[in-house]
């Protein structure tokens, strides 16, 4: 099994011609699971795979990860084949933002009969979740409060922070070498955002050596940052991910 990672978009909010900041894990060339759903994100998940998501990880409510989950309802709610089957992944800390920035609005549809999540299969977690025999990671990360942002790990393959300020110690614990690790990075940093100071200031050359750079202002940025000697993200860049350390329980060896 061969897996890589595709940045859809790598842009913060503002950097629109950049695409909002989400990626696709995929295994042997095809889709496993997407993170997360800005506004335009399904637009350039269809134009690459030709379907949509089966599976979303949601790192945080912010709008430019989460807006699209909208339009996906649309789409998925009046296909019988797709209807209650995709599955959005969240740490349950995030269940009522979720709901207060994408569902509650009075009506889903005009003529009555649906609630927004009947579209969806919510599947909340706290350490992390199952999908496709594999064991993804699901920590917290520093963006404005506690507990209201998520980065996601498949581990000995990749990390993805999600908006964050440096989590050296978690990245130590959940992205070993030889992980790629997918980091919030502008070229300066705020209250909320990684900038390249921070992550020379917080991080060892080892961590910094395996990152690969996204959520940044603009092109020019992106420029700059490629010329202090970082990777740097592009929308439809696909990645080779090291194999994951744990990828299967055998099915004889499962218990109650």
């Amino acid at each position: 099994m061969n897996f890589a990672l595709r940045f859809v978009g790598v842009g913060a909010a503002h950097a629109v011609e950049l695409g909002s900041s989400g990626a696709v894990l995929e295994c042997d060339g095809q889709p496993l699971l997407l993170i997360d759903c800005g506004p335009e994100t399904l637009t350039r998940y269809l134009d690459i795979y030709k379907q949509v998501p089966l599976a979303i990880f949601v790192t945080h409510t912010h709008m430019d990860h989460v807006a699209g989950l909208e339009r996906m309802f649309y789409r998925v709610y009046f296909d019988n084949a797709l209807k209650g089957r995709v599955r959005i992944f969240f740490h349950a800390a995030l269940m009522p933002f979720l709901q207060a920035r994408v569902a509650d609005y009075p009506g889903v549809l005009a003529e009555g009969g649906a609630n927004f999540w009947d579209a969806f299969q919510l599947e909340p977690c706290s350490r992390g979740f199952w999908h496709e025999q594999l064991w993804f990671d699901v920590f917290p990360t520093r963006h404005h409060e506690p507990m209201t942002s998520f980065g996601i790990a498949l581990k000995g393959a990749f990390a993805w922070t999600g908006d964050t300020r440096p989590i050296p110690e978690l990245l130590a614990h959940f992205a070993p070498q030889p992980a790629l690790i997918a980091h919030d990075c502008s070229l300066h940093g705020n209250p909320s955002h990684t900038g390249v100071d921070d992550l020379e200031r917080e991080y060892a050359p080892e961590q910094r050596a395996r990152m690969m750079l996204y959520h940044y202002g603009s092109a020019a940025d992106g420029a700059a940052l490629m010329q202090r000697g970082y990777k740097v993200a592009e929308p439809g860049d696909l990645i080779a991910l090291p194999q994951p350390e744990a990828m299967v329980i055998p099915a004889a060896e499962t218990h109650a």
